[in-house]
């Protein structure tokens, strides 16, 4: 029996032989923690800085997860940052959803399995260019809650959010074994009217009690003086963010105002920038980028770059910015990493700098995914959303006198149908006013299209019919606002609707369940024209929301089919598309600049037929008549103009 100082020694040491046996990390000594009278971060003690990219989960199938992740750990990064949307994981009240493409838990699992370590974005707002900020819209019910703030009633439903996430999240801790290294309370808020400290209080109250007293706390807000204050709260470290074209040095003296020691924090440092419908496609040249982060990482700083790789806004999560304009289905962001995870000159312009300033992995990188051109596709049009409301709302409608917005309906995503009745003969045109569409109206009087309302900008437009027909008003809801005083965006028809004057009652109100129709395929096919209103003389370019279907098969005899590929529309103005249920996000090639969506390769099959769903809003480029086919094409690379 051994006794004596070796004994006691080799007691001592045995919780940590147990570990290494087994594999495992001594999590006693993990520690990570800030330095201050050195200015830098220790990571077990020893200096450290990291050089991270943002990706987000939410945005990338998880098929992808790995080999976008590794992508990143190959250019020389050592951590990765990424945010929590909410609104992703409690689609309803209580109801949480942390599976498949959701299971956050198993993503930065990865990257820890990897050799990557994590920078957790967990909000509970996080703006991201995603819809409300990552806000539920159901928040939204309580008429006169103030998001972002003190409010109770706003308070109260961030309490259990935190109270289901952060627990997950404790055991991925640095200090517990896992990569999260730091973790950021709210996101820019010194942005925000607010400007509540009691509101940033009990969130770092609530982060330090789910989380433990050990966890790195810090803000992000951008380098101006008035943000800092706002945004920043005494016992979280506060850091700025920036882009190519700032000044460096003014902007770290301004972090430096409020955070005198510690190490300089760059945690957004931007790669491009984001798109909106009808603008160019933002671009920023690899060299201007791979050069600003020469200088950044020469100064020291621990730097973040934002967006390492974007991905993609599928089904309806973009947000949009003030005055309202939304953004594209494509987060593409030109990172350097593609919508795709393709590798662009910018990734291997940003690798040859990091390389300059540590050891980067050894090894191949992964090549960029091929792609495969499978061809046009012929769509038969299958009805109208007037005449799809059997399957588009199977609960029935909702009766009120006035119009109710989405959230009143508890609709929070796609489309909501109005439909009254004209309380005058109109035989000539009328003008028919609604100043409150929020954000795109889709109007027809008894199965005729009349025209196009959208928010801000065409809020009157003149329709025909007689006393008693049925005015149809199909509502588009195109993303809500991530940014700003305005997160408040109630979507549909938010004010009254005039006709020449008088206001129009007794709303017979269609919730649409888009989502459960489009993973059925709308059932069985119908010809053209077969049990449907006569859309009549057009009165504009215009024709009925509606819905067509087709399918394509994966050519045989060719290996590794099926490839990932991109859809384009020609011919066709606007709308939302699936694919074998799944929904890839809204088209609009006639305001650009995003001319074709990606479509992953896990959302396809080589097994049976691949079946596509179109819902034309607009103009499809065929008629029940006419000659021309409504077709898409499925090409081998993206187009944005």
């Amino acid at each position: 029996m051994l006794r004596g100082p070796l004994c006691s020694l080799l007691l001592l040491l045995a919780p940590q032989l147990l570990d290494a046996a087994h594999g495992d990390y001594n999590v006693s000594r993990r520690t990570f923690e800030l330095d201050y009278s050195q200015d830098r971060f220790l990571k077990d003690g020893m200096p450290f800085r990291y050089i991270s990219g943002s990706i987000h989960y939410f945005r990338i199938p998880r098929f992808y997860w790995k080999d976008r992740l590794l992508k990143m750990k190959m250019t020389g990064l050592n951590a990765i940052q990424m945010y929590v949307p909410w609104n992703f994981h409690e689609p309803q009240p209580g109801q949480y959803e942390f599976s498949g493409d959701r299971d956050v838990e198993h993503f930065i699992q990865l990257a820890h399995e990897l050799g990557l370590l994590v920078i957790l974005r967990p909000g509970p707002y996080i703006c991201a260019e995603w819809d409300m900020g990552g806000l539920p819209a159901w928040l939204l019910e309580k008429e006169y809650i103030v998001l972002r703030s003190s409010d109770p009633d706003y308070l109260a439903a961030v309490d259990k959010w935190l109270a289901v996430l952060l627990p997950k999240m404790k055991p991925l801790l640095y200090q517990n074994g896992g990569p999260i290294i730091t973790v950021q309370v709210e996101n820019e808020y010194g942005s925000y009217f607010a400007c509540d400290y009691n509101y940033l209080r009990f969130l770092a109250h609530r982060f330090r009690f789910h989380l433990g007293d050990e966890v790195l706390l810090f803000t992000t807000d951008g380098a101006n003086v008035k943000s800092l204050k706002c945004g920043t709260l005494q016992g979280l470290y506060a850091t700025v963010d920036f882009g190519t074209g700032s000044n460096f040095t003014k902007a770290f003296m301004i972090q430096r105002k409020i955070q005198p020691k510690g190490p300089l924090i760059n945690s957004e440092f931007y790669t491009g920038w984001l798109d909106h419908w009808g603008e160019r496609h933002s671009t920023v040249e690899a060299k201007k980028v791979a050069a600003s982060l020469y200088d950044l990482l020469a100064l020291g700083a621990s730097v973040n770059m934002y967006m390492f790789i974007g991905g993609t806004n599928f089904a309806y999560w973009n947000g949009a910015n003030t005055p309202y304009s939304a953004q594209p289905t494509s987060y593409d962001y030109d990172a350097p990493l593609s919508e795709a995870g393709d590798l662009t000159e910018k990734y291997f312009a940003l690798r040859n700098v990091i390389q300059k300033f540590i050891d980067i992995p050894e090894g191949l990188i992964p090549p960029s995914t091929p792609k495969y051109a499978y061809g046009k596709v012929a769509l038969r049009k299958f009805k109208t959303v007037a005449e799809a409301l059997g399957i588009l709302c199977p609960n029935g409608p909702v009766k009120s006198l006035y119009p109710l917005t989405f959230v009143q309906v508890k609709q929070y995503f796609g489309f909501v149908l109005y439909r009254t009745t004209l309380p005058e003969d109109c035989s000539k045109s009328t003008p028919i006013s609604l100043r409150g569409v929020h954000d795109r109206a889709y109007v027809s009087v008894d199965g005729v299209p009349q025209g196009i309302l959208s928010r801000d900008h065409v809020t009157t437009l003149n329709v025909q019919g007689k006393a008693g027909a049925s005015l149809d008003i199909l509502v588009e809801n195109m993303g809500r606002v991530n940014y700003g005083p305005n997160l408040r965006d109630s979507k549909g028809l938010v004010s009254n609707v005039t006709l020449n004057g008088t206001i129009l009652t007794n709303w017979t109100i269609f919730p649409l369940d888009t989502e459960t129709a489009g993973r059925s395929h709308l059932a069985a096919w119908e010809a053209c024209g077969e049990g449907r209103h006569d859309e009549g003389p057009l009165l504009s370019n215009y024709t009925l929301p509606t819905f067509y279907v087709g399918n394509f098969s994966i050519p045989s005899g060719i290996p590794d089919l099926p490839q990932d590929t991109f859809i384009q529309f020609p011919g066709w103005v606007k709308g939302q598309v699936w694919i074998n249920g799944f929904n890839l996000g809204r088209y609009w090639p006639i305001m650009g600049p995003q001319m074709t969506l990606f479509v992953p390769r896990n959302i396809l099959t080589a097994e049976a037929p691949n079946n596509i769903t179109v819902l034309e809003l607009e103009s499809a480029p065929c008629r029940c008549g006419t000659p021309e086919p409504c077709v898409v094409e499925f090409v081998d690379r993206p187009v944005f103009v």
